[in-house]
């Protein structure tokens, strides 16, 4: 039987997966919990639609001007609004949003946790990446676990429910109205309710214009923000390519030190992500460079690009997800070797190599002979060439071991 996703894209945009996650930690764990991602990815809104299942709620975000005298001032502050030296007959949710922004934000939610952890459940959202801030302040080791906030993907439109196995043995149909908006407009929700090109536009120079003029200001030290632009707009145009960053600093004009830096920063506020290349058991490979694509995908005008970028986003999410719910050590990866064999993705699973997937815009191409060498040397039990245009099959992907085609609507209906 074939099955359909449902929902409209608004009931999708309003009941992410991540609800049902930040749902299971508040029953089973008394840790802090991280929601951290991009700008506009349904951070505050999956946050604030706990205050229709909690009596007790209360959000404080570090841009609100009134939110930040109270955290400024202290916990007691926070305390004394909660009402948490008062009896209450359950236990209140505290959300403190983009707190990463006050310089001694892990002193403060270490003095918070460590008073209060057995009277609120803590949750702390932001835009940037937590290990941006390592130094100054105390740890924060075990006071709190992490989920890292995807846009949305084909996985999470057709079943937004917490998952028991890291794939679903049953694909589930996308619809061609979901999958193709998925693919022009992105998975930011707005967008993707919209999918309307001039509100895509408008939205996505909006999205660009706060990144440089707002959050590469506040959280970095960087001033050459036209030339950082550059350097942002390049990498659109060499995303599944092998880094060269003496390359991107003759362009740009700075020292290829310099152009790593800014790279950095950029990761840290979700605008690209890394992969590098796999070595181990791999004669000849290469060891140095990574390749970047882009979160959101839909900025990538090359279609062959944008396919590569779609499941790497979509195999990024999965990868961190699992790691992050507890299934395991989930890791990604490119393999190219010297001889100019090579495969788009390699996963791996408590770093032993188990699925390797190859990228096709069209199914025109016949399935690539490096599938079948890299399963040979690499020993991952899974080998797919996952071609984008191809119809959905009712079929589990994971029962083939050989290496097969396989559609994007369906291999993708199976991850998270």
């Amino acid at each position: 039987m074939i099955l359909k996703c449902q929902n409209t894209m608004k009931d999708i945009c309003m009941n992410r997966l991540y609800y049902a996650a930040i749902i299971e930690h508040i029953q089973e764990d008394h840790q802090m919990l991280f929601l951290m991602g991009p700008r506009q990815v349904g951070k505050t809104t999956t946050c604030n639609s706990l205050s229709k299942k909690y009596k007790y709620f209360f959000y404080f975000s570090w841009d609100n001007l009134n939110d930040r005298e109270k955290i400024l001032i202290g916990p007691k502050a926070i305390v004394e609004v909660v009402g948490l030296e008062s009896l209450m007959d359950c236990k209140p949710i505290i959300v403190f949003d983009e707190i990463h922004k006050y310089s001694d934000w892990k002193n403060f939610l270490k003095g918070f946790y460590d008073s209060y952890f057995n009277r609120a459940s803590i949750l702390v959202t932001g835009s940037a990446r937590l290990d941006i801030y390592k130094k100054g302040g105390d740890s924060l080791m075990g006071r709190y676990f992490l989920y890292r906030f995807h846009p949305l993907s084909v996985g999470e439109i057709v079943d937004q429910t917490f998952p028991n196995t890291e794939v679903r043995l049953n694909p589930i149909a996308i619809s061609e109205t979901d999958f193709d908006a998925l693919w022009q407009y992105g998975g930011y929700p707005d967008p993707f309710i919209k999918a309307n090109k001039r509100f895509f536009n408008r939205w996505s120079n909006l999205r660009f214009q706060q990144l440089f003029q707002e959050d590469i200001r506040d959280l970095t030290r960087i001033q050459e923000i036209k030339q950082l632009e550059v350097l942002a707009n390049l990498l659109k145009f060499q995303v599944g390519m092998q880094t060269s960053y003496e390359s991107l600093a003759k362009k740009v004009r700075v020292t290829g030190h310099t152009i790593r830096n800014w790279i950095e920063a950029l990761r840290s506020l979700y605008y690209c992500f890394e992969i590098r290349p796999w070595s181990k058991n791999i004669s000849r490979s290469l060891l140095k460079e990574p390749k970047y694509y882009l979160w959101d995908w839909a900025q990538i005008e090359d279609l062959g690009a944008r396919a590569e970028n779609f499941v790497a986003s979509h195999l990024l999410k999965s990868i961190q997800f699992w790691t992050d719910a507890g299934f395991g050590c989930y890791d990604l990866y490119y393999i190219r070797d010297k001889d100019q064999r090579e495969v788009d993705f390699l996963v791996t699973r408590n770093d032993e190599p188990w699925l390797l997937i190859e990228v096709k815009l069209s199914s025109n191409k016949a399935i690539s002979p490096a599938l079948s060498y890299f399963q040979q040397v690499t020993g991952a039990k899974h080998a797919f060439q996952v071609v984008i245009d191809l119809p959905w099959v009712n079929r589990n992907c994971f029962e083939e071991t050989r290496p097969i085609i396989v559609p994007a609507k369906t291999f993708l209906s199976q991850l998270i």
